[in-house]
C-alpha cells in the first residue's frame, strides 16, 4: 500500500509498484537485452498479494520481448489445498484481482506461472525451479524454512493464516491494523462499540459454524494509514486451531458484524485502490460485486459461499494441470 521509487545508476532498481497503472509492468525496453529474468519471491497464497500478479505481469512483458523467465519456487505458507472464496468476474480484475483465480488458491508461485502460461495463454518462455522437499499439505513452520516477512504488514505466518479473509477490511473505513505490531488482527474505529462489534462477531461465527478462532474487545491506536494517530475501537482477533479456520469466512463474518454494529458509520472504500476508481475497492478485492451486495442485502456468509461451489470446482480443475507437487 506504499509505492516504491526506482533508485540507483549503475546498478538499477526498477519499481514494478510505482505511482501509476503503468508501472505496475516493466517497459519492455528494459527486458529486450536480458537473456533471463530471474523470479524469487515469497508468495503467501492469497489473491490479493499482488506478487503473483506481478509474476504475471512479467510474463505478458517477457513474451512479447522474447525474454525468458524463470521462476524459482517457494512453499505456499499456508498450504498448497486449501481453497476458498470466488474466482474473479469479467469486469473486476486489478492489481489484487488481475488473473481468475479463486481467493485462498492453493499453488505456488511456480504454479501459478504455469497457470499463467497454460490457462491464460500468457505466451512466455518459462521454466520453473521446483523447491524440494515440500508436500502440498505443508504449512511452512513444518518446513525447514524460516519464516521472513514478505511485506511491512506480514510479520508472521500467522497473519498470512488470517489474510485471505482479514484482507477485506482495506475495502471499508474501518482500520485493518496496519500502523500496529498486530495489521490483520486489530479491527476497528474510533466510533466503534468495542464490546458490541465483539458480540456480534462472535454470534456470527457461532451461525456461519466458524471454528478455530476467537474475538475479545479491543483498543489500538494506528501510527499510520487509516486513522493514524487516532484511538480505535473494535476486536482482536485470536486463532486457535489454523486448520479448522476458514480464513476467507472469517473475513465476511467481521465484514457482516460491522455492518449490523455500526450501520450508520460503517461505510464501504471509495477512494481510488490501487490506481482504479470504479468498481470500488471491496468489488475489487472479491472479485465481484457479489459480497458487497449480499452483505447489504442481509444475506448471510455461508448463504454467499453456496454460490462459489460451482466456481470453486471449476478452479479445481483449471490449476490442476498445472500442479507440481
Amino acid at each position: 500500500m506504499i509505492t516504491v521509487a526506482d533508485e540507483g545508476d549503475e546498478l538499477r532498481v526498477v519499481s514494478l509498484y510505482g505511482d501509476s497503472e503503468a508501472s505496475l509492468r516493466p517497459e519492455p525496453a528494459l527486458l529486450e537485452d536480458l537473456d533471463v529474468v530471474l523470479f524469487d519471491i515469497q508468495d503467501i497464497g492469497a489473491r490479493y498479494y499482488t506478487y503473483q500478479a506481478t509474476l504475471g505481469f512479467i510474463m505478458e512483458v517477457a513474451a512479447s520481448t522474447g525474454t525468458k523467465v524463470i521462476v524459482l519456487d517457494r512453499p505456499n505458507p499456508i498450504d498448497g489445498v486449501s481453497i476458498e472464496g470466488n474466482i474473479v468476474h469479467p469486469g473486476f480484475e486489478s492489481f489484487v484481482s488481475a488473473y481468475p483465480i479463486a481467493v485462498r488458491h492453493g499453488m505456488t508461485m511456480g504454479e501459478l506461472g504455469q497457470f499463467f502460461r497454460d490457462d491464460q495463454g500468457i505466451d512466455c518462455d518459462l521454466e520453473v525451479i521446483r523447491c524440494e522437499g515440500w508436500r502440498r499439505d505443508q504449512w511452512l513452520d513444518e518446513t525447514d524454512l524460516p519464516w521472513v516477512f514478505p511485506s511491512p504488514n506480514m510479520p508472521t505466518l500467522e497473519c498470512a493464516a488470517i489474510y485471505p479473509g482479514m484482507c477485506l477490511i482495506e475495502g471499508t473505513n474501518l482500520s485493518e491494523g496496519r500502523g500496529t505490531t498486530r495489521p490483520f488482527h486489530l479491527v476497528g474505529a474510533p466510533w466503534m462499540d468495542r464490546s458490541v462489534f465483539a458480540d456480534f462477531c462472535t454470534k456470527g461465527a457461532e451461525e456461519a459454524r466458524l471454528k478455530g478462532v476467537q474475538f475479545r474487545p479491543a483498543s489500538f491506536e494506528p501510527r499510520f494509514q487509516k486513522h493514524a494517530g487516532d484511538p480505535c475501537h473494535g476486536i482482536e482477533i485470536y486463532v486457535s486451531d489454523r486448520n479448522a479456520m476458514e480464513p476467507y469466512m472469517l473475513g465476511l463474518v467481521v465484514l457482516e458484524a460491522a455492518l449490523r454494529a455500526a450501520p450508520d458509520d460503517f461505510a464501504w472504500r471509495t477512494e481510488t485502490y490501487e490506481f482504479v476508481d470504479d468498481p470500488i475497492a471491496i468489488d475489487l478485492l472479491t472479485g465481484s460485486a457479489e459480497v458487497r451486495v449480499g452483505l447489504e442485502s442481509r444475506m448471510r456468509p455461508r448463504e454467499l459461499e453456496e454460490g462459489w461451489v460451482t466456481q470453486q470446482e471449476e478452479w479445481l480443475d483449471r490449476r490442476a494441470g498445472s500442479l507440481l507437487y
